[in-house]
């Protein structure tokens, strides 16, 4: 399948089937999100993967939307490892974290799983049950499974006009 393709066939996925994710699946997506461009290939990204009971009764407490998936991946970055543009000291780490997370999303994609980005949880509970050190930042969670059904399949009806986003020269 081409990229437009594939891109096309992601939707967000909030209700999962029982089956666990393969070993070997759960790798190839954390491949996916090692090879993400990153600034200055810093690479401050910082995955933890959440499969297991006692994990995901942690993660519960934080947020609630895991819609039931058997797989979590929480994405972190470490502000100690970000570039930081000269100019203004901006701290690319959200940027980083979300290229590494689109990145593995579309990875589950090709490999017939579905997902969901969610940005839903209290951080501060994710920095204690799961911790974090200090200078790490959950940025997002991403929840991977096998989707129960295709409801939200159809993504295309619903993205406005290139007319709508896009400005040649200026805005």
């Amino acid at each position: 399948m081409d990229f437009l393709e594939l891109a096309k066939k992601r939707y967000s996925v909030r209700k999962y089937g029982i089956q666990k994710v393969e070993e070997e699946k759960l790798l190839r997506i954390l491949e996916a999100g090692r090879m993400a461009p990153t600034a200055v290939n810093f690479q401050p990204q910082r995955l933890i993967v959440v499969q297991e009971e006692e994990g995901m009764n942690k993660l519960k407490k934080c947020s609630t939307n895991t819609f039931g998936a058997p797989l979590v991946i929480i994405v972190c970055a470490d502000h100690d490892a970000t570039w930081k543009r000269r100019q203004d000291n901006k701290d690319v780490v959200d940027i980083d974290a979300s290229i590494v997370t689109t990145y593995m999303m579309l990875q589950a994609t090709e490999l017939g799983l579905g997902s969901v980005w969610v940005c839903s949880f209290d951080p501060s509970l994710v920095k204690k049950e799961f911790n974090l050190p200090d200078s790490v930042e959950a940025i997002n969670i991403l929840v991977i499974g096998y989707a129960a059904d295709e409801a939200g399949a159809n993504l295309s009806k619903n993205r406005k006009p290139l007319s709508e986003l896009v400005h040649y020269e200026t805005y």
